[in-house]
């Protein structure tokens, strides 16, 4: 063989053994070599989903049935404007900004998707049912909750709400003192109606929670955010502050936790989106539940630079598994 025919031969058999390093056969179902794609992989087991796989647009239900919607990024005005009647002192108003968008739980946790995940049943109203708010549940039980449903999905996206993603789904771009406008009926939520909102009309006093979801939704499709039962929300309770805030999270620490919203035994007063009282974390109550808030994924900006395949390699244990495709990015699982 000549020199150049030799070198030529040795360079088409290079290039095929780097054709074949850098494909892996598809498999199909019945286990043949389907066809080869552009693919380099290692062996490594499959991460779980950080979205339910029943997310779809604005909307996603769980693997536990718990329905979210998705709360747009926005700015309001936080707190009570000084002519609010049976305003608080601690509700100055002042302007808020949340720049991401998350999810939030159409209605309160019931007592059946608490004894999914927690294997009990704590609430005191055990006769109402499966599908009503579960209560007599602390801050700090709501935590253990979150963290066991989170593991449960394979994420660590749910978490409560932030006291002002609260007020801000509560309100649903309404600045009135309900979201169903300046009076509340005992048709629009379940509170003690024998105390109305000053101006407003008489209604029923039912005496105790009732399902999860019985009254309209607000515009955004949340049920129960007056009434029902008070929710815990993340936060630390602080004052609030004198200017204009971004993604407020509260104090970083404190005595007591916010929660919101009033409930089944309250007066109409209470259940004003503005209101906000405060219980130490440890504290239960047989009016006191919860909602959860999901957080949306981020999305990077400005694409994503290509990944280098050695440096991925090299940075790999025994068992792990990489994933290039030719023209995308790269994952590692």
């Amino acid at each position: 063989m000549t020199g150049p025919l030799k070198t030529k031969s040795l360079f088409i058999l290079v290039c095929i053994l780097v054709g074949f390093l850098f494909q892996t056969p598809q498999v199909c179902r019945a286990g043949f070599v389907e066809k080869f794609e552009p693919v380099w992989e290692q062996k490594l087991p499959e991460p779980k989903p950080a979205m339910p796989r029943s997310a779809s647009g604005k909307k996603f239900t769980n693997n536990l049935g718990m329905k979210f919607v998705y709360i747009p990024p926005g700015r309001f005005m936080m707190g009570s404007p000084s002519n609010e009647a049976e305003r608080d002192k601690d509700e100055k108003q002042h302007q808020v900004t949340l720049t991401n968008g998350y999810y939030m739980q159409t209605t309160e946790v019931t007592q059946g998707q608490w004894e999914q995940v927690m294997g009990n049943n704590p609430s005191h109203f055990k006769n109402c049912g499966s599908n009503c708010p579960v209560e007599k549940v602390s801050w700090e039980d709501c935590q253990k909750f979150i963290q066991k449903l989170n593991g449960m999905e394979g994420t660590r996206k749910y978490r409560l709400p932030t006291e002002a993603e609260w007020e801000y789904a509560a309100r649903a771009g309404t600045d009135t003192p309900f979201s169903f406008g300046r009076c509340l009926s005992t048709d629009q939520a379940n509170y003690d109606g024998n105390y109305p909102y000053p101006g407003c009309s008489k209604g029923e006093y039912r005496k105790s929670p009732v399902a999860a979801g019985s009254f309209p939704h607000n515009a955004w499709g949340l049920y129960d955010m007056h009434g029902n039962v008070w929710e815990w929300c993340q936060d630390w309770k602080g004052d609030y502050p004198s200017g204009s805030v971004t993604d407020p999270t509260g104090p970083s620490s404190g005595s007591n936790r916010v929660f919101r919203g009033g409930g089944w035994n309250c007066f109409a007063r209470n259940c004003r989106a503005a209101l906000r009282l405060r219980i130490t974390p440890g504290r239960r109550s047989i009016s006191l539940g919860f909602r959860l808030a999901f957080s949306a994924a981020h999305r990077a900006s400005g694409g994503c630079r290509p990944a280098d395949p050695e440096k991925i390699l090299s940075s790999l244990s025994a068992g792990q598994k990489v994933v290039f495709r030719v023209g995308a990015g790269s994952g590692v699982g």
